[in-house]
């Protein structure tokens, strides 16, 4: 087989979308011969009819969508007709919930059809009205009694049971989201949750097992995911992120919104003692009116208040479930808000936890098809989530490659070794009847 055509079969070309509140971007990419994530091109564009994660305005965000698909497939040379999307939102819930199957074949062991189906019937629960499942997650399983099996695949065991857990929005925000990328002339292949696409991208193996909370601050909301033993434990999304801040600045300074916004990035911090008491920011007024001079010390100030409001919620998340004593990993904030000035500091003083802002380069090939500056934009904490949904799609093609191609052969070999081997067993117990009757009549026989 000629080398240069084999990535192109195992990794097949995928793109993420993340529409988020203040952008909309999409990621095409495919797993290299190496393993890492190779981007192939990105396109970015306003979000402006986004509120706290949840489509406000349809032909906004169509628009958005589309401007952002087209540069990402101009840039890679493909043309995107599907898309993994990202949802976030206040209307986000999960629950625990415990299910179980009784296997009726005594012979086979478990199998990913086992799993499957357990999963599929926690799909069909029943919701409070007007929320759907979009994720169930299986947590530890429980064979026969025997429990905190991680992979039942190939045990010998009659009750399967599993803890799970099942994350829910709102029916109509899912149908916004789904409606929005269908009038954009493009499917989606799967709805995933922004906070567990994040965690693909910035935490490791280690981290998840050793338990970690990530945090991920984007311009609308603030997600929350929990990691414990290598298993997602607990899920939230705070309403807050960093457009709550410009507008306390905008509020607490009297300036517009775009400057606010600059303020907050070029010279915000989280916290207000790391600044010096006479360092001044100029701000030009507004037609025929004097500049305008604040303080940075004052500006932090501001920033700090809300900052240290949405890092109580994420403290209060991860006292309710019942997993702050088992964290070592700490915490790990990303997103566009990650990057403000002192955060990892604040978080620490709020929640006595260890922190780290988390970047997605870890998992990223070296690239020589981007332009250098995008290559290194790439790697910034803003884009967490489009790459972990990029991952995630990659993952979820792999997978259902692996299930296609796999059962059918196993099938065939287990079906044909079991039966050898049960009618050879039997074909010699009835051999071993024959012989014994034969030399029973020749004794009988011989008596008379």
């Amino acid at each position: 087989m000629d080398k240069s055509s084999t990535p192109e079969k195992s990794s097949p070309i995928v793109v993420g979308l993340d529409i988020g509140t203040t952008k909309i971007c999409a990621i095409v990419g495919r797993r290299s011969k190496n393993g890492k994530i190779e981007i192939l091109g990105i396109g970015k564009a306003e979000s402006a009819g986004v509120t706290r994660g949840v489509v406000s305005n349809i032909d906004k965000t169509v628009n958005g969508i589309t401007q952002a698909v087209d540069i990402a497939g101009t840039q890679s040379n493909v043309e995107i007709k599907v898309v993994n999307v990202g949802i976030a939102g206040q209307h986000i819930k999960s629950l625990q919930h415990r299910g179980l199957i009784t296997r009726r074949d005594l012979q086979s062991e478990i199998s990913r059809k086992d799993i499957d189906k357990l999963v599929e019937d926690m799909y069909n629960l029943v919701m409070p009205p007007g929320e759907e499942i979009i994720h169930v997650l299986p947590q530890e399983f429980t064979v026969d009694s025997e429990p905190g099996i991680k992979d039942p695949i190939g045990m010998a065991g009659v009750r399967l049971e599993a803890n799970f857990h099942i994350i829910s929005g709102q029916v109509t925000a899912i149908k916004n989201i789904v409606k929005c990328v269908n009038k954009a002339d493009l499917e989606s292949q799967e709805l995933i949750l922004e906070p567990l696409a994040s965690s693909e991208s910035v935490l490791s193996e280690e981290e998840k097992e050793a338990g970690v909370v990530l945090v991920d601050i984007g311009g609308g909301t603030t997600d929350v995911a929990i990691f414990h033993e290598g298993i997602i434990r607990h899920t939230a999304v705070i309403p807050f992120g960093g457009n709550s801040v410009t507008e306390d600045i905008r509020e607490g300074c009297s300036v517009m919104r775009n400057i606010a916004e600059q303020l907050k990035v070029r010279f915000g911090s989280a916290l207000a003692e790391e600044n010096k008491e006479n360092e001044i920011v100029c701000v030009p007024g507004l037609r025929g009116r004097e500049p305008k001079e604040i303080s940075v010390k004052n500006l932090a100030f501001v920033i700090q208040a809300r900052m240290e409001e949405i890092v109580e919620h994420v403290y209060y998340e991860i006292k309710s479930s019942g997993y702050e004593k088992k964290l070592i990993a700490g915490i790990v904030i990303t997103g566009g808000g990650a990057q403000l000035k002192h955060l990892p500091q604040l978080v620490e003083f709020v929640t006595g936890l260890d922190c780290r802002v988390g970047y997605p380069n870890e998992h990223l090939a070296k690239n020589e098809v981007l332009p250098k500056n995008v290559y290194e934009e790439m790697q910034s904490p803003t884009f967490a989530t489009g790459i972990g949904l990029l991952i995630k799609g990659i993952q979820k093609m792999e997978y259902m490659d692996a299930v296609e191609k796999a059962p059918a052969s196993i099938k065939v070999e287990k079906s044909k070794y079991t039966e050898e081997r049960k009618f050879g067993l039997l074909g010699k117990i009835l051999e071993s009847g024959k012989k014994f009757i034969k030399d029973d009549i020749k004794d009988e026989d011989f008596l008379k």
